[in-house]
């Protein structure tokens, strides 16, 4: 859902409520996008799903370091 910052401020409470049921909010100043407030836990799984894309990386170099320029020369995603 879409509120402006003064609708936030006056429904903060109830906004955390939702957040917890799993709803997201944009939050807009003057009609653009500024913050997104998500339940929590959500923001965990994405750290770990961002770990394991890096160990992924890692196991595919060997541990060598990797040169991206040459990764996007290859073809390579």
């Amino acid at each position: 859902m879409i509120i402006g910052t003064f609708d936030a401020k006056t429904h903060l409470s109830e906004m955390l409520d939702e957040i917890q049921k799993g709803k997201d909010y944009i939050i807009t100043k003057r009609g653009i996008p500024v913050a997104k407030l998500i339940p929590f836990s959500e923001d965990k799984k994405t750290r770990r799903e961002t770990t394991m894309a890096l160990k992924e990386i890692r196991k595919r170099t060997n541990g060598k370091p990797f040169n991206i320029r040459e990764a996007i020369e290859e073809g390579r995603p």
